[in-house]
């Protein structure tokens, strides 16, 4: 009984194999025929050569059925074709939806090969064949003005070698989507069978567009299921997290668990769903970056281009030609037309970090694309509408710099939209460890360590002050590993701990120099300055440890930068041990230039 149910499916096959078979030998047998001969001439026009047709298409159709990448279909289709269809080479070329090249095969194609069968064709041949939606068809290429002469050099024609040329559209509905074109070393033989040819590549390229409208389609809805299939186990997945578990938002890079970052991410997951424009504050090395991407993988627009730009890193006509695209021949250098990054994050996210520091010129040319949403190229006079959400980031105060007249106001308003201020690491110190541990588990993972954080690291990193944020925190991390000999981060692996650390040392004279406020008067000293160095008396900045001996509201002569006890002795000098004379030129008063003598016990000497 099994034997006599497989019959039928067998005999197809043999059926399938016979008819192959028959193509095989009929082509052969027409190839070894001279064209002159009787039998040939009623083959291009009689029965035997439909049946061939007729065979090859058949054969072509169920390779277009079979269940297959499409590349390695359409590679397949021109292999058979080769067995039916005089020709030296076929190519398939497929276009996305911007009319560039998606896909190029032939014969003999493998992953990774398609610009080795790109550079075989024809580009204006194939040019004309797009915009006209016509077969292009030549007996000679050489003679016809549809070919470059790089297209004929591109397709090995000479005087002494002539090729003919058949290429057809390939459709979906009434656009055009690709090209099927052959060409072959032109013959008598050849020549009589281009209609022909043209006519048969027609019907094929038919089949083929519509193969790939069907494999499109099904990538379409493929791609549609895979996002519900996500959408819904992401739901799933947070309804089964605790209530508090699921209040900590978890987003991609981001990492931390402390109020001031859970406050940061409820916004993030309210503002996504708006389209409206975002403006990040906060100082630098907060995360500016990570937390506009994720907004816009949160948003509707997740699965559309994220395009970021540093508006700081260019000069002016950069920037314009970066943001706007420019046309052939703009400027010089512009050798081809470009988009710029509003043209490609069309429907997207344009994220523009430093925005403060675009010049007063471009500010304008920038708000009149933000409030109107379209713009021209550099060198264009066609306007171009685009659909993209903004995202600016700064650490700029803002609003200092439109009162200084450094930014316009009208742009401020503009970009301002929503603000998001993001908390320095300082607010949130319980996300250190945290941090520290993600940090120290990358450097491990790209350098083959494994490296631990002890009790006594994680004490020395959450007493630091990180006013670089959590970029000086990796930082801190990468370099206190790399040089660290034994298996675990301990408290004396970090430079700080033996003051060698340059970044502590680069904030403290900067906090220094910003504590020195302006004053109206400066106290004059007991005798009148008649040298230089009087006229740079070293006295105790604001903020150090001489700053309690300093009357509130008195301004001090601004000096060298010695350490306090040496401020103290230097004035003594200069007064000649005179007290109340050191206490004037420090603008303190007595008791605390005695207060500061014995704290730092410097003996006072007597003449």
């Amino acid at each position: 009984m099994q034997n006599e149910a497989r019959k039928p499916e067998q005999g197809a096959r043999e059926d399938d194999q016979n008819n192959g078979d028959r193509l095989m030998l009929h082509i052969a047998s027409a190839r070894e025929r001279p064209a002159s001969h009787p039998e040939t001439e009623r083959e291009l026009s009689g029965e035997p050569l439909r049946e061939s047709a007729l065979t090859g298409i058949f054969e072509i159709s169920k390779i277009l059925t079979a269940p297959c990448r499409l590349e390695v279909t359409l590679a397949n289709v021109v292999s058979l074709l080769q067995s039916f269809v005089q020709m030296r080479h076929g190519i398939v070329s497929l276009f996305d939806d911007d009319g560039m090249p998606d896909i190029t095969v032939g014969a003999g194609w493998s992953e990774g090969s398609d610009e080795r069968y790109r550079m075989r064709l024809p580009r204006k041949a194939v040019d004309q064949i797009v915009a006209t939606d016509r077969p292009l068809v030549a007996e000679n290429v050489a003679a016809e003005p549809a070919f470059s002469a790089a297209d004929l050099e591109v397709l090995g024609a000479s005087d002494n070698m002539p090729v003919s040329f058949i290429g057809v559209p390939i459709r979906i509905d009434p656009n055009v989507v690709g090209t099927l074109t052959i060409d072959r070393a032109r013959d008598e033989r050849s020549s009589l069978r281009l209609d022909y040819d043209a006519r048969l590549l027609a019907m094929i390229a038919n089949l083929v567009g519509q193969t790939v409208r069907l494999h499109r389609l099904f990538a379409c809805d493929r791609e549609r299921l895979m996002a519900e299939k996500d959408r819904l186990q992401k739901q799933l997945f947070e309804l089964r997290q605790p209530t508090r578990e699921r209040k900590k938002l978890p987003i991609h890079g981001i990492i931390g668990d402390s109020p001031a970052l859970r406050g940061l991410l409820e916004k993030i997951a309210v503002v996504a769903k708006s389209n409206s424009t975002v403006l990040l504050r906060g100082e630098s090395g907060t995360g500016k970056e990570l937390v506009a991407k994720a907004i816009h993988e949160s948003s509707s627009r997740a699965k559309r281009p994220f395009i970021k730009l540093n508006c700081a890193a260019l000069p002016e006509t950069v920037l314009e030609s970066e943001l706007f695209g420019h046309e052939k021949g703009a400027f010089t250098g512009a050798f081809s037309s470009r988009k710029g990054r509003f043209e490609l994050a069309d429907k997207g996210t344009l994220f523009l970090d430093e925005i403060g520091e675009i010049s007063a010129p471009f500010q304008a040319k920038l708000l009149r694309v933000l409030q109107e949403q379209e713009f021209e190229r550099v060198g264009s006079n066609q306007t171009i509408k685009v659909d993209v959400r903004v995202i600016a980031a700064t650490n700029k105060n803002l609003e200092e710099a439109v009162a200084r007249s450094e930014f316009r106001a009208d742009l401020y308003y503009r970009i301002s939209v929503v603000p998001l201020l993001l908390p320095p690491l300082r607010e949130r110190r319980s996300d250190i460890p945290l941090l520290a541990g993600e940090f120290l588990r990358n450097f491990n993972s790209v350098n083959g360590r494994t490296l631990t954080l002890e009790a006594s690291a994680i004490d020395v990193l959450m007493n630091c002050g990180f006013p670089g944020n959590v970029r000086e925190l990796e930082n801190c991390i990468e370099r206190t590993a790399t040089l660290s000999a034994g298996p675990s981060i301990v408290r004396n692996d970090f430079a700080c701990c033996h003051g060698q650390c340059l970044s502590a040392m680069l904030w403290k004279t900067t906090s220094e120099e910003a504590t020195v406020q302006p004053a109206p008067t400066v106290p004059a000293p007991a005798k009148p300055i008649t040298s230089l160095s009087e006229a740079t008396a070293p006295v105790p900045p604001a903020g150090s440890e001489l700053a309690p001996l300093v009357p509130p509201g008195t301004v001090l002569v601004s000096g060298a930068k010695m350490a306090d006890r040496e401020r103290v002795i230097a004035a003594m000098e200069k007064s000649g041990w005179v007290q109340a004379k050191a206490a004037r030129l420090l603008g303190l008063t007595p008791r605390q230039i005695g207060y500061a003598l014995r704290k730092y016990g410097v003996e006072i000497k007597r003449f």
